[in-house]
This record gives structure tokens, C-alpha cells and sequence, in this order.
């Protein structure tokens, strides 16, 4: 068995900034739903574009929401964790869009027009790792080009 040990903040933002795609959690009517979406990080908050009549465009604006990336070796038992929970607001404003664009644009991989873009600035990002130590961000099996 594997000692699970808390990755710093630093390690977290690390991992969450090398990313490209993740899960994000919000509340509806109907219950909990979990969303899985290419997304990008601008400042200190993560970028994803949807549509207006989404789960995520009809219940995700003023919502608090998790967002979470992780990455496991079932083989050796091992792998990590990283939660990213905060409320969240859709930018209108041009020049941040614009801003957005210049620093990381997300590009959607699902068809259909995804024109809204959703900003969760975290208040909480917390991470796990369970097994040996090695470099998490060299092991991400998809990770963003820099």
C-alpha cells in the first residue's frame, strides 16, 4: 500500500496549468452532474468555452463548481489528484476576452458552437498524490505544449 501524500499549491497550479482536459462538477435540478471538458488557465482561473444551452451554460453561471484533473498507473498502484473549486462567471467583457485569446485560448474538441466562455477563478485547489515521488507533470499522457 501506498502512503497518499498532499501536493503544495505550487505542485497543484504546476499540474493544473500543464493540463488540457479535466472534469467539472455542478449542481442542477435534476442532481450532481460531472462534465468532462478541454479547458485552459489564464491568470488564476480555468477557461472553458460552452454553449448557452448546456448543463454547463443553463446552471454553471454564479454556481460554485469543482473542477478536478488526475492521472493513475493501475499497474503500480499509484498516481495523483488535483481539485479546483471556486464560483464561477461567464466573461462578456471584450478586452478580457481578448485577453483571454492572446494568453491561452481553450479550443473545444466536441462539435457545435461554443461561443461562452466560463471563468472558475479557484478560492480552494488542492491535490493528492499517492505512490512514489517522480515528476507528474513529465508522466501527463496528454499535456498542454509550451
Amino acid at each position: 500500500m501506498h502512503e497518499s501524500l498532499d501536493l503544495s499549491q505550487q505542485e497543484c497550479e504546476t499540474l493544473l496549468r500543464s493540463g488540457v482536459v479535466g472534469r467539472l462538477a455542478l449542481s442542477t435540478p435534476d442532481g450532481p452532474h460531472v462534465i468532462p471538458i478541454n479547458y485552459s488557465v489564464v491568470d488564476d482561473a480555468i477557461i472553458v468555452r460552452t454553449s448557452p444551452y448546456s448543463l454547463l451554460g443553463t446552471y454553471g453561471r454564479d454556481s460554485t463548481l469543482a473542477f478536478e484533473i488526475d492521472q493513475f498507473d493501475h499497474e503500480y498502484h499509484r498516481g495523483w489528484s488535483v481539485v479546483a473549486r471556486g464560483r464561477a462567471e461567464f466573461v462578456t467583457d471584450p478586452a478580457e476576452l481578448e485577453h483571454i485569446r492572446a494568453v491561452w485560448q481553450p479550443h473545444p474538441w466536441a462539435a457545435g458552437a461554443r461561443g461562452m466562455h466560463l471563468r472558475l477563478a479557484w478560492d480552494e485547489l488542492t491535490g493528492r498524490r499517492l505512490g512514489a515521488a517522480g515528476n507528474p507533470v513529465a508522466e501527463l499522457r496528454i499535456r498542454r505544449a509550451l
